[in-house]
């Protein structure tokens, strides 16, 4: 069997968090495109992103979040609370859904 070299952590200078922040003021992002970004895994994202939708207040921002829209007959999920992409429309059951778009005012 051959040795598995050991994994190297990303050298960073700034926090996850102080990272996603400082994207979502540049542009929109979704969660994947986040993830992308940070390297970090989009299921990570998701917790950061609740963690700042908390904190960011004293920063005096907020976290804008563009709901997610269905594509076969355009249903937005504006009431929805959670952060992470729907599983499928409840109109029509289509699960072809685009992401909901992340940035801070």
């Amino acid at each position: 069997m051959k040795p598995k070299n050991p994994v190297v952590p990303v050298e960073r200078h700034e926090t996850i968090r102080q990272q996603i922040i400082f994207l979502l003021k540049e542009r929109p992002f979704s969660a994947k495109g986040i993830s992308a970004e940070v390297r970090i895994s989009e299921k990570e994202v998701y917790g950061h992103l609740e963690h700042i939708q908390k904190s960011i207040d004293v920063m005096e921002c907020r976290l804008i979040v563009t709901p997610a829209e269905c594509c076969k007959c355009g249903f937005v999920f504006k009431k929805r609370e959670r952060l992470k992409k729907p599983g499928r429309c409840p109109v029509c059951r289509s699960e072809s859904i685009t992401e909901p778009m992340f940035s801070i005012e």
